[in-house]
């Protein structure tokens, strides 16, 4: 069972070779000696039902009406938390690089949306989906993460089940770009169709 702030997450993931080591370039283009493989958790109902618990116990206090997440690694997350916290759960797409509700979905200003994202490093998802909650005029109740890399404030109240400070390098300042170690691209934005 995980629950808030457990080291369990941490040995789940490293049980699931979710922890991955070698020279990679992360969704935020920054590059890292590790990354965290989210799908090992995501591809277990069982796992994400705990983990989406936790989440959920976090966020009771902050009365959200609506989850909201990015798709696509956070809607899996973003239901599961949704549905035991008893709310709507919707999610953010980028249709031509913009971020957007599309599918019918919909806030308004009585709603209070509780962010959910698998992995944070910089943020940048994260704001993309606050910035889209904001748009609609509803108020953001907080933000829940499964694991943060780095230090990150929203501005709003945020917790992560697991703090994992990984160091990340802009591409110029990269040691293992200067060392000449080759680049491995797992996350799905640079995922190229074949």
């Amino acid at each position: 069972m995980i629950d808030a702030g457990s080291a369990d997450l941490l040995r789940e993931l490293e049980a699931r070779g979710a922890i991955l080591a070698g020279h990679f370039r992360l969704s935020s283009g920054r590059h890292s000696n590790a990354f965290v493989q989210k799908f090992r958790i995501l591809e277990d109902p069982t796992l994400v039902e705990h983990v989406a618990a936790a989440l959920a116990a976090q966020a009771r206090a902050l009365a959200p009406t609506v989850v909201v997440s990015a798709a696509v690694g956070g809607i899996v997350l973003g239901y599961e938390t949704a549905r035991q916290l008893g709310t709507l759960a919707i999610f953010v797409e980028k249709e031509g690089g913009v971020p957007m509700l599309r599918r019918g979905f919909a806030l308004d200003p009585a709603d209070r949306a509780f962010v959910v994202e698998d992995v944070v490093t910089t943020g940048g998802s994260v704001r993309e989906v606050l910035e889209v909650v904001r748009s609609r005029g509803a108020t953001v109740a907080g933000v829940g993460a499964v694991v943060r890399r780095a230090p990150v404030e929203f501005g709003v109240p945020t917790t992560a089940l697991l703090d994992l400070p990984i160091e990340s390098f802009a591409p110029e300042s990269c040691p293992q770009c200067a060392a000449g170690e080759p680049l491995t691209e797992p996350g799905s934005r640079f995922l190229k169709p074949k």
